[in-house]
C-alpha cells in the first residue's frame, strides 16, 4: 500500500512491534484537533487502504480538510475490518456466495475464488419463534421446534461453515447477534497480520442487520447494509461512500430517578428525527459521557436506525475499557486498545475540546421522562402519563368504520354517542375463559407483554431493574392479566445467569416471563402464536389490541398481524403493562392493580430505585459468567452438531428444497457489461404513500396458505402447519418473491388504500383487473412490460433487508420514483439493479396528479451520466405529466455496479477476469 503522507509508525507492546498509520503524524501535514471521532476512523482506513486507484492521496486530503457545514459531494471508499451477519439475512449471503461459486466457474474463473477475504461471522438468532410460552420447558420446546423447522437452512449454514475459509457460525441458542457482537465478537483494536506486516487498526464493522450500530456505543464505527454491500465487503470490495456530515449530540447531567435508558434512547431519537439526520453520522459528546454506563450507549446507539443516522457513535474511554474486563477481554487485548487509541488521539477524557459539528443538539439527562413509543413507530415518543390518550385516541381512527353488533347496542342504548366519546361508549367486549379465568378483552388490551431484542436485554439496569420490580410485584400477589403473552428472550445467556444470582429470576417466572428464547423474537414478529381463545376473542368484534414490548421496531403488521397498536417500552414498563393487562390506563397516577384482598398497588409502590439496581448490579455480575458462556461459542449443543451437512467446495443444490435454492440472479450472465438504458412503456405495480418501510417491501412473518408463497409451498407439497416464516425461507427466491410487497397493512392508493399486497393489472386489450402484487408482476413480465413504484417520503426505512430491493428486482421493476429514500434500501436498490429515482422538491404524485393508471417512461438517463432524467406519464385519455426527477447514482462506482446489472456481477466480472489473466 501507498504511503503518500508518510504516516507509517511503529507500536511496542506486549512483547510485539506493531505497524500503524498515524493520525498524529498526519495533523503535521493539516489541523485535526477538530476533527470528529468517527472523522478520524475514517481517516485512518483510507490511509491504511491507499492503493492509487480506489483511495487516492486526494481522498485523504479531502477527509482531512473536512468541512462540517458542506453538502457531502465527495466520494470516498470506506473498508470494514470485519463482517457479522445474522441467519435471516445471513442464509441469502451465504446462498449468493454458494450460487456465486457455480457462476464463476462458468465464467472461466475458480470457485476458491469465491470466498471472504475478511472475517466474517454469523449469529443464528433469528429464526426461534415464540411458540410456547409461560412456562419452565418454554426454552426447550421452543428450540425443538426450532431445530425440526430450520434443518435445511442450518445444514446448509454447516456446509457453509466447512466450506468458506474466514467464515464463522454462531449456532442457535447462544444470543442476540448484536449483543454477542458486543460481548464477545468486537475487537476494539484489531490486531491483524497484513503481506507479513503485523498491523493495529481500529475495528470497524458492516453488519446485514440495521442495528449493527450498537456497537458503536464501545468505538466500533460500524452500520448495518444490505446483504448485497456485506458480500462484497467479504470479497474484499470497499463500499463507495460519500464523506458524511457528522451531527454532534452533547450529553450532560445524569439520569433521574425513575427513568431509564429506554426512556433516554425514546427521547434521543425523537430528537433526532425531529432534526433530520438520514445519511449522517451522530456523535455523542460531553460531560454526561462520564454518568452513563456502556449498556446505556449501547442501547443509544442500537437505535440509530430508527432515528434515521447512518451511524451512532461514542469515543473510546476508560468506560469502555471497564466494560471490556468486565465482558472478559482479555488483559493483552485491552492494553492494546488504550495504548492504540491514545497514540491515534482517539482516546476520550471529560472535560477535552470539543470537536467541530455540522449541527449540535444538546440534553440535560436529568429532563429526561418515563417514556413509550408508538402505536406504530419508534420515533413516536409518549410520555408515560400521556399513553392512555395516545392510545384512546389510536382505537378511534383504527375503529372509525367499525360498527359490530355490540358496538350498535351500545351506542342505541347511550342515546348516541358524540365522536369523541364513541370509541369509549361504543368499545365492544369479547368475553373468554382463559387459565380457569372468566375473562373479558377489549379494546386497548395488552395481549403481548415481551421482554425482547438486542436494544434493551444487553442492558443490566433495565434488566435487572424489571426483575426487581417482578419481585416487589409478586410480594404483594400480583400477576400477569391471563390473557396476555408474557415472554422474556434474553440477548445472551449471561443475562439469564445474572437474573439467577440476583435471585430475580424466581420472581420474573411468577409473572409469566420465563426464558423462552435467546434470539430476536417479538420484534422481529416472530411472536407466535397467541393462545386461541385469546385470538378467537380478537376476532369476534375485530379489538384493537395492543402489545408491549423492550424491543426497537414496532411498524404496522410487524409484531403480530392481529396487534394493532405496538408500543416500545422498557422492560419494567413491559412488566408493569403485563400486570395491568391493558394500554387504557394512566400508569402515572392509576393503580395498574390491587392485591389479593383488594387494595390498590401504584407503579411507584413497586418501582425499584436505582441505587437498588446499582447495587444488584455490583453484586451480580463479573468476567466470569462472560468467560463461562463464550468458552466455546461456536462449538454449538447436541441438536446442532447431529446436523448432517454435505461436504465439498461447491454447494450440491437439493432440487426438491423449498428453503434453499439456487437464485436466478447470474442466469445468463456473460461478462460483456450491459448499459443504462431509458424505459419506456412501464406500468406501475404500485403507487404508495410516506413511510412504507422494508417491512411493507420485504417478505416478513407467517405466510397465509392462500398468499402467492403459500400456494406456492402447498403446490410443491408443505403442509400450511409447515410453512414457517418468510423469514426461515429467505434462501428460497421463488417464495420470496411472492411475498414481496405482500405485507397486510401495506396501502396500494391504486385501490383507494385498502390493505393488503394488491394492485390493479392493466392488460394489452385494456382489461383491469385486482390481483395479488406477485400476480399481476408475473402477467406484466409475460407481456414484456417493464414496471415502476412510485412512494412518498422515507421509502424504505426499517431493517436493511436485502430482499426488499431482490424482491423489487425479481419483480421486473425497473425503477422506484420516490418523495426521498432511507439510506441502505437506497444503496440496496442500486446493488440489485433497479434505479432509484427522487421527486424534486415539493413534488410527488397527488401534486402531479398521477393515479397509477398510467404508462411511463424514463428518458435521459444517458447511460448513468445524467444526474436527472425525465418521466413522462401518460393517460388513457391521450394527456401527458411530464416532470423531472433526481438519478440517485451517487457515485461513479454505483454506475459502474449498475452498468454491470448489480454489485455482484460486478464482483464476478472482477474475479473471472482475474483468473483469465
Amino acid at each position: 500500500m501507498a504511503d503518500s503522507f508518510a504516516t507509517r509508525a511503529h507500536l511496542d507492546l506486549n512483547g510485539k512491534t506493531y505497524t500503524y498509520y498515524s493520525l498524529p503524524k498526519l495533523a503535521q501535514r493539516f489541523d485535526l484537533a477538530k476533527l470528529p471521532y468517527s472523522m478520524k476512523i475514517l481517516l485512518e482506513n483510507l490511509l491504511r487502504h491507499e492503493d492509487g486507484v480506489t483511495v487516492l492521496p486526494e481522498h485523504i486530503e479531502a477527509v482531512a480538510k473536512w468541512d462540517p457545514l458542506k453538502e457531502p459531494d465527495t466520494e470516498i471508499a470506506f473498508m470494514p475490518a470485519r463482517v457479522v451477519l445474522q441467519d435471516f439475512t445471513g442464509v441469502p449471503c451465504v446462498v449468493d456466495l454458494a450460487a456465486m461459486r457455480d457462476a464463476v466457474t462458468r465464467l472461466g474463473g475458480n470457485p476458491a475464488q469465491i470466498n471472504p477475504l475478511i472475517p466474517s461471522e454469523l449469529v443464528i438468532d433469528h429464526s426461534v419463534q415464540v411458540d410456547v410460552f409461560g412456562r419452565p420447558d418454554a426454552l426447550d420446546l421452543n428450540g425443538k421446534i426450532e431445530f425440526e423447522r430450520n434443518k435445511e437452512r442450518y445444514s446448509f449454514l454447516r456446509w457453509g461453515q466447512k466450506a468458506f475459509r474466514n467464515f464463522k457460525v454462531v449456532p442457535p441458542n447462544t444470543g442476540i447477534v448484536h449483543q454477542v457482537n458486543l460481548e464477545y465478537l468486537a475487537r476494539v483494536v484489531v490486531e491483524r497480520e497484513v503481506d507479513g506486516v503485523l498491523q493495529a487498526f481500529p475495528d470497524t464493522v458492516f453488519g446485514t442487520d440495521s442495528h449493527t450500530t450498537m456497537i458503536n456505543g464501545i468505538g466500533v464505527l460500524g452500520w448495518g447494509v444490505g446483504g448485497i454491500e456485506a458480500e462484497a465487503a467479504m470479497l474484499g470490495q470497499p463500499s463507495s461512500m460519500l464523506i458524511p456530515q457528522v451531527v454532534g449530540f452533547k450529553l450532560t447531567g445524569r439520569l433521574p430517578e425513575g427513568s431509564t435508558a429506554t426512556d433516554l434512547v425514546l427521547t434521543v431519537t425523537q430528537m433526532l428525527r425531529k432534526l433530520g439526520v438520514v445519511g449522517k453520522f451522530v456523535e455523542f459528546f460531553g460531560d454526561g459521557l462520564q454518568h452513563l454506563p456502556l449498556a446505556d450507549r449501547a442501547t443509544i446507539a442500537n437505535m440509530a436506525p430508527e432515528y434515521g443516522a447512518t451511524c451512532g457513535i461514542f469515543p473510546i474511554d476508560a468506560e469502555a475499557l471497564n466494560y471490556l474486563r468486565l465482558s472478559g477481554r482479555p488483559e493483552a487485548q485491552i492494553a492494546l486498545v488504550e495504548a492504540y487509541a491514545k497514540a491515534q488521539g482517539l482516546w476520550h477524557e471529560p472535560g477535552q475540546a470539543e470537536a467541530q459539528y455540522s449541527a449540535v443538539l444538546h440534553l440535560d439527562l436529568g429532563d429526561v421522562k418515563p417514556s413509550l413509543a408508538g402505536p406504530k413507530r419508534p420515533q413516536d415518543r409518549v410520555l408515560l402519563q400521556d399513553v392512555q390518550a395516545n392510545a384512546r385516541d389510536a382505537i378511534a381512527g383504527l375503529t372509525a368504520k367499525r360498527t359490530p353488533k355490540a358496538a350498535v347496542e351500545t351506542m342505541a342504548a347511550e342515546g348516541g354517542a358524540q365522536p369523541q366519546a364513541a370509541h369509549l361508549a361504543a368499545r365492544p367486549i369479547s368475553k373468554l375463559r382463559i387459565q380457569d379465568q372468566d375473562c373479558e378483552l377489549t379494546d386497548g388490551s395488552v395481549v403481548i407483554a415481551a421482554i425482547t431484542s438486542c436494544t434493551n436485554t444487553s442492558n443490566p439496569a433495565v434488566m435487572l431493574g424489571a426483575g426487581l420490580l417482578a419481585r416487589n410485584a409478586a410480594r404483594l400477589g400480583l400477576k400477569a392479566k391471563p390473557w396476555v403473552k408474557t415472554s422474556l428472550a434474553p440477548g445472551s445467556r449471561v443475562v439469564t445467569d445474572y437474573l439467577k444470582k440476583a435471585g430475580v429470576l424466581d420472581d420474573l417466572e411468577k409473572l409469566g416471563f420465563y426464558v423462552v428464547a435467546y434470539g430476536c423474537t417479538t420484534c422481529i414478529g416472530n411472536s407466535g402464536p397467541l393462545p386461541d381463545e385469546v385470538s378467537r376473542a380478537i376476532a369476534e368484534n375485530d379489538l384493537v389490541v395492543a402489545s408491549v414490548l423492550s424491543g426497537n421496531r414496532n411498524f404496522e403488521g410487524r409484531v403480530h398481524p392481529e396487534v394493532k397498536m405496538n408500543y416500545l417500552a422498557s422492560p419494567p414498563l413491559v412488566v408493569a403493562y403485563a400486570i395491568a393487562g391493558t394500554v387504557d390506563i394512566d400508569l402515572s397516577k392509576d393503580p395498574l392493580a390491587h392485591t389479593p384482598d383488594g387494595k390498590p398497588v401504584y407503579l411507584r409502590d413497586i418501582w425499584p430505585s436505582n441505587k437498588e439496581i446499582g447495587d444488584v448490579i455490583a453484586a451480580t455480575i463479573g468476567p466470569e459468567m462472560f468467560a463461562k458462556n463464550y468458552a466455546d461459542v461456536f462449538k454449538g449443543d447436541t441438536r446442532w452438531n447431529q446436523i448432517e451437512s454435505p461436504e465439498g467446495e461447491s454447494y450440491k443444490w437439493d432440487a426438491s428444497s423449498t428453503y434453499i435454492k439456487n437464485p436466478p440472479y447470474f442466469d445468463g450472465m456473460s461478462m460483456n457489461v450491459g448499459t443504462i438504458d431509458d424505459v419506456h412503456g412501464a406500468r406501475v405495480l404500485g403507487l404508495f404513500g410516506d413511510s412504507i418501510t422494508t417491512d411493507h417491501i420485504s417478505p416478513a412473518g407467517s405466510i397465509k396458505k392462500d398468499s402467492p408463497a403459500g400456494r406456492y409451498l402447498i403446490s410443491r407439497g408443505v403442509q400450511p402447519a409447515d410453512f414457517n416464516s418468510y423469514g426461515s425461507r429467505r434462501g428460497n427466491d421463488e417464495v420470496m418473491v411472492r411475498g414481496t410487497f405482500a405485507n397486510i397493512r401495506i396501502k396500494n392508493l391504486m385501490l383507494g388504500g385498502e390493505e393488503g399486497g394488491n394492485t390493479i393489472y392493466f392488460g394489452k386489450d385494456g382489461s383491469r383487473e385486482k390481483l395479488a402484487i406477485y400476480d399481476a408482476a408475473m402477467k406484466y413480465k409475460a407481456d414484456g412490460v417493464p414496471l415502476v413504484v412510485i412512494a412518498g417520503k422515507e421509502y424504505g426505512t426499517g431493517s436493511s433487508r436485502d430482499w426488499a430491493a431482490k424482491g423489487t428486482n425479481l419483480l421486473g421493476v425497473k425503477a422506484v420514483i420516490a418523495e426521498s429514500f432511507e439510506r441502505i434500501h437506497r444503496s440496496n436498490l442500486v446493488g440489485m439493479g433497479v434505479l432509484p429515482l427522487q421527486f424534486l422538491d415539493g413534488q410527488n404524485a397527488q401534486t402531479l396528479g398521477l393515479d397509477g393508471t398510467e404508462t411511463y417512461d424514463i428518458v435521459g438517463l444517458a447511460d448513468g451520466q445524467s444526474k436527472t432524467a425525465t418521466v413522462i406519464a401518460r393517460k388513457a385519455d391521450g394527456g401527458e405529466v411530464r416532470f423531472e426527477v433526481r438519478v440517485l447514482l451517487l457515485t461513479p462506482k454505483e454506475v459502474e455496479y449498475f452498468r454491470h446489472g448489480g454489485i455482484l456481477h460486478y464482483v464476478l466480472r472482477q474475479l473471472a477476469a482475474k483468473k483469465a489473466a
